[in-house]
């Protein structure tokens, strides 16, 4: 831990500064990639694209950012049990580096491989990086929660400069540079890191082991044997797949992982439900949390949808000039994390003034609000997917209205997430439901890739509607449950 009285970055410990600008980096190499991915894949071959269907893409694209999300509960114990926090973030920087440089080689091969690495070192970096925020701070300092919200904004910024950049250099001048460009800016993420360690003092220095020393280096041995055959694993299937002795596509991988998804979620309700020993009030807990869960899921695939349906509509149905200047469509991508930035204090306002009256909504109500917010963001596009089927083309306003509803949907349901599930958690599976809460994102980035497909065989009105209306239902069927599952979530029943 670092000192406690430690000011030095704005009021906060000076290694918040080197995990700000971390993640800040980290975020700029993803959403860099994100800008670009699923345009680069429908591209045709003749302007440097992969020339994939909006079905193949689509569900590369959600296996892709499922995984991302799916890789980081098997990344955070290989640093609590191996590597350390601090060593699992240097690993992940490299893996992920090495995984957009993969991608800067013009070739389907170091595509795929590209992609993997990336999942792999996002798996250990993106948790981890938040873990050693909160080591920061002694465990009664007041300031940890500021101290996450400065590290949040360094996220938004790294989201929001990602799409300028990247997206331009890859739609303007070569989707390879984009990608390498992406590489870049982890390596600065990672340098930057190196140099500042010396500010994270024990912060995630070590894995966190209950014994002594010779305890920890059995404890490590173990997790690097694991290790070591899941990689074995990995690089056998992987050149399995390339020299055609395992013939499997990469859409049959990603249907298989569809059912690993559900299989993973319906499993572990199942196994809490019928589990015995919960008192009334831990039982109806789980009950909201299972409901938060699904609706978490619901919000993500409708939302998610920015780097896959949305982006394409921006492509090839959007003018996109704004005074007569033309812009990348990959520049849409910025929205959100702007209007986070701007709105953030907004919503933080309103819920402190409303808790001050007594009538701040409970979790459901405020998830509900963000169901609704996105449905609307999808209707938005409903009348304007009608123009661009007569073979017309629609300003930026319309995707910008969009993002804008779909960002106050976001400031409505992602902060209240976490908050709750580590509220409502019981004490004995804390950890695993904040674990398995990634899962319901993962499995929203999944089915949103796979709604993505959609994109080429239905009409858009029809396809926007759809959304907006699934979207819609759950919120409102959610609103009218808000009351009796806010009373479940009281400590007592």
């Amino acid at each position: 831990m670092t000192a406690p009285h430690d000011h030095a970055f704005f009021g906060h410990p000076r290694g918040l500064s080197t995990l700000f600008f971390t993640e800040m980096w980290e975020r700029f190499s993803f959403y860099g990639l994100r800008a670009l991915l699923i345009l680069f894949m429908v591209a045709s071959p003749d302007t440097g694209g992969l020339g994939f269907d909006a079905v193949t893409a689509g569900a590369i694209y959600g296996l892709y950012t499922s995984m991302v999300y799916m890789a980081t509960l098997p990344g955070g114990w290989i640093a609590d049990q191996w590597l350390g926090p601090q060593r699992a973030v240097i690993t992940g920087g490299l893996f992920i580096a090495a995984g957009h440089f993969s991608m800067a080689v013009p070739s389907l091969t170091t595509f795929y491989l590209g992609l993997a690495l990336i999942v792999i070192g996002t798996g250990l970096l993106k948790g981890n990086v938040s873990v050693i925020v909160g080591r920061l701070y002694a465990h009664d300092d007041g300031r940890r929660d500021a101290g996450y919200s400065i590290f949040y904004m360094g996220i938004n910024t790294g989201a929001f400069v990602a799409p300028l950049v990247c997206g331009y250099l890859g739609q303007r001048v070569g989707w390879h540079v984009g990608f390498a460009a992406a590489g870049f800016g982890m390596l600065l993420g990672l340098a930057q890191f190196v140099l500042g360690r010396k500010n994270l003092g024990d912060a995630g220095r070590e894995p966190a082991h209950p014994g002594n020393d010779a305890d920890l280096a059995t404890q490590k041995q173990r997790a690097a044997r694991w290790v070591a055959m899941a990689a074995a694993v990995i690089v056998v299937f992987g050149l399995g797949m390339w020299t055609g002795i395992i013939p499997i596509t990469a859409k049959q991988i990603a249907d298989a992982a569809g059912i690993m998804l559900l299989l993973l979620s319906v499993g572990f309700f199942a196994w809490v439900f019928l589990s015995g020993g919960w008192t009334p009030a831990e039982r109806n807990h789980l009950v909201v949390i299972g409901v938060l869960f699904l609706s978490f899921a619901i919000f993500s695939s409708v939302f998610e949808q920015a780097g896959s349906t949305l982006n394409l509509f921006a492509d090839e149905f959007t003018n996109n000039t704004v005074l007569g200047m033309a812009f990348p469509s990959s520049w849409f991508q910025s929205a959100n994390p702007l209007f986070i930035i701007t709105f953030t204090p907004a919503f933080a306002w309103l819920w402190v003034k409303l808790a001050s009256r007594g009538q701040e909504p409970g979790s459901a109500a405020k998830f509900a609000v963000g169901l609704l917010l996105v449905a609307a963001g999808f209707a938005v596009l409903v009348p304007a997917a009608r123009i661009t089927s007569g073979g017309g083309m629609v300003g930026p306003g319309w995707l910008a209205l969009t993002y804008l509803l779909h960002t106050w949907g976001e400031l409505a349901l992602s902060p209240v997430g976490l908050s709750a599930m580590s509220r409502l958690a019981p004490a004995r599976i804390g950890g695993l439901v904040m674990g398995v809460w990634f899962l319901g994102l993962s499995n929203g980035n999944y089915i949103g890739g796979r709604i993505a497909g959609f994109y080429e065989s239905l009409p858009l009105p029809t396809l926007f509607g759809v959304v907006a209306a699934v979207a819609a239902a759950f919120g409102l069927l959610l609103l009218v449950f808000a009351k009796p599952l806010n009373r479940m979530s009281a400590d007592e029943s």
